[in-house]
């Protein structure tokens, strides 16, 4: 059997930045195991240790219009520097599991373009769209 963990990324006080914690909200809502992670590297790579598959989804800021959603397999590469808002990036973190030797068996990563990232906004209504059809689409490719 294969272990998939899917893992929220995100800031709910950051505006958009909390597109990945409300899109794990909404999976939890349909019986989806997840993890909610505020941006702590150590707890992200304990998450994913182990597991065969790796779903992870955090917000962007790559220029791209509000609301659009990229699937990648592994890390993207940032445009326009790759700025996060967390403690380390995403890309940060993998290194460290790979020289860790904790990486997952494969690493799927869904980023939402955000719109804002003021903080304590909430999450704009093209991510709130955006968010609300993703947890739909990962909660369809995770049924059996």
């Amino acid at each position: 059997m294969t272990r998939t963990v899917v893992i929220g990324l995100g800031n709910d006080y950051r505006g958009d930045d909390g597109a990945g914690l409300a899109t794990a909200r909404l999976l939890r809502g349909l019986d989806v195991p997840v993890v909610e992670n505020g941006g702590d590297p150590a707890e992200l790579i304990e998450a994913w240790t182990g597991a065969d598959v790796a779903v992870v989804v955090d917000a962007a800021c790559s220029g791209e219009p509000p609301g659009v959603v990229r699937r990648f397999r592994g890390v993207p590469s940032l445009p326009h520097g790759g700025a996060s808002s967390h403690v380390l990036s995403l890309a940060d973190a993998v290194e460290l599991a790979r020289a860790l030797g904790r990486m997952p068996g494969e690493l799927v990563v869904y980023t939402v373009e955000g719109a804002s990232f003021e903080l304590g906004a909430g999450l704009s209504e093209p991510v709130t769209a955006a968010v609300t059809a993703l947890a739909r689409t990962i909660a369809r490719s995770l049924s059996p």
